[in-house]
């Protein structure tokens, strides 16, 4: 519970939670846990009205969908940095996260933590028949067709159910399937798969460089004319085409440009470590120095670091 309140605080965009005081260990009576049921218990405490947590009380299913994007990058983070020990207490945080959306639903009559392991587990059976049923020593891309066959069986059904209980099912385009609040590098690259998977799509990586080409060169005539929201316009399009190639050579663009973040990071950090064995101060120094160790930082570090 402190560990949970402590994570609240340290959020530079929850500052209206600094009136949440962590409790002390020997203020504490709920013990920590080994199994969920101590997680939900917790987060139905930090949700029961005036003897719970002001913060969480506060708050629903958007104001957390933030944080819950946010543990999940975490993990990632965790992850990229081979860090096991921070890994096991980011895992933490999300599914904290789970139990969290959960026990709001379950005040609102929607489902319960349980129903949410029930439905997952369900799932899970139904779209592994080659473990769980008769389909077995299924190849890789067989696998794949039926899971996809499965998908598509689960969303006929659940069609049928909301039009037995009422419910207009919602008309979706091919394209709707792919959520929004995903980040934009990604849901560009599931955008044209799902396009290509109707035939909307390159068959040669050249014509995609070529696209490139044209999509620079609008992005400087925007420039030139300083047109601000033309620039922002074609800066978005050469993106797009960027992500594009990345798909075309079976390259996740998000953790290309993760490792491109990691790069700069690491040569940046190099100048910076340089100009103290210096003792130089940014201010006291120039860009043409900056390029130069730069350069010795590509050299030093390597081009791929």
């Amino acid at each position: 519970m402190q560990e949970h309140q402590a994570k609240h605080l340290k959020d530079s965009d929850q500052d209206d939670h600094a009136f949440a005081t962590p409790l002390k260990a020997s203020q504490s009576s709920m013990p920590s846990s080994r199994s969920v049921d101590g997680l939900i218990d917790i987060m139905a405490a930090l949700r029961t009205p005036v003897t719970g947590c002001a913060w969480d009380l506060a708050q629903d299913f958007k104001t957390i969908a933030p944080y819950t994007l946010e543990e999940a990058y975490e993990v990632v983070d965790a992850i990229d940095r081979g860090d096991p020990e921070d890994l096991c207490d980011e895992l933490g945080d999300l599914l904290l996260q789970v139990v969290f959306h959960a026990r709001m639903a379950e005040e609102q009559g929607l489902f319960s933590f349980a129903d949410v392991c029930e439905a997952i587990t369900k799932k899970m059976i139904r779209r592994h028949p080659h473990v769980f049923g008769d389909e077995r020593d299924l190849p890789p891309d067989q696998v794949k067709a039926l899971w996809r066959q499965i998908k598509a069986q689960e969303k006929a059904e659940r069609a049928v159910r909301r039009a037995a209980s009422g419910q207009a099912e919602p008309v979706l385009s091919l394209l709707d399937g792919v959520p929004q609040a995903l980040p934009a590098l990604t849901r560009a690259e599931k955008l044209q798969t799902l396009a290509g998977s109707v035939g909307f799509d390159w068959d040669d990586v050249q014509l995609v460089l070529a696209k490139c080409d044209e999509e620079l060169a609008e992005v400087r005539e925007a420039v030139e004319s300083g047109d601000h929201a033309a620039i922002k316009d074609e800066i978005g399009d050469l993106l797009f085409v960027v992500v594009n190639i990345a798909r075309h050579m079976k390259i996740d663009p998000e953790d290309a440009l993760r490792q491109g973040n990691h790069k700069f990071y690491n040569r940046f950090n190099f100048i910076e470590k340089s100009l103290k064995v210096k003792n130089k101060k940014w201010s006291d120094t120039d860009l043409a120095e900056m390029e130069d160790l730069w350069v010795k930082a590509k050299l030093v570090l390597g081009q791929s670091r």
